[in-house]
């Protein structure tokens, strides 16, 4: 199954480019936020993009390498805890997203249920990746993008299991926070993570 590009449609249509936006990592406790922007020729359709979550990771994989290679334009935005904690979660993602709308070189912008405050035309469609052929190309590059980095962090903690649950708050990550304790590339400003910081005060 495919994504549709009714939304791409429109605007090629009148001969507009289309960047589409999303971001995968917002609910972890630990790692970076990796927001990703595409931005396709006029007329494609790869016949198998689809959002990230309803793709195998084999399948991921491959279509990264189409999305790089076939893409007019593409960014990847790398947001680390640190940057998650000073601005909130929605606030990072938004400015991220802002960074590549503005970048790319067209001026209709599709995003993932997220709202942009600049001069170009933003459509946010909920469940946008399901909708949206390059929403979805986004959603692809920036989940393996971060799948990648936190394969690393497994390979510097093997401990915390990041490999298996990519920092989200699963029963073993839970675990092996209150065990071993907050890394580095933890959110201090999430609950879990501030909770077992306090717990190390006293």
């Amino acid at each position: 199954m495919k994504t549709a590009n009714e939304y791409e449609n429109r605007a090629w249509q009148l001969g507009e480019l289309v960047v589409g936006i999303d971001e995968a990592g917002r609910g972890p406790l630990a790692g970076p936020l990796v927001v990703a922007g595409v931005v396709f020729p006029a007329g494609y359709d790869s016949g198998e993009i689809n959002d990230s979550k309803q793709l195998s990771e084999k399948k991921r994989e491959q279509l990264y390498d189409v999305i790089i290679r076939d893409a007019l334009f593409y960014q990847i935005e790398i947001v680390e805890p640190a940057e998650i904690d000073r601005l909130n979660i929605l606030e990072a993602d938004r400015q991220a997203m802002t960074r590549i709308a503005l970048a790319a070189p067209c001026k209709t912008v599709l995003t993932d249920a997220v709202v942009l405050y600049i001069e170009k035309d933003v459509t946010s469609l909920i469940k946008g990746d399901t909708l949206s052929c390059s929403i979805a190309a986004g959603s692809i590059l920036a989940k393996v993008t971060r799948d990648r980095i936190m394969y690393e962090y497994d390979r510097q903690y093997p401990e915390y299991g990041f490999a298996k649950h990519k920092g989200y708050p699963t029963k073993r990550h839970m675990e092996a926070l209150r065990k071993y304790g907050v890394l580095p590339i933890h959110r201090r400003s999430y609950r879990p993570v501030f909770e077992a910081l306090q717990q190390t005060l006293f």
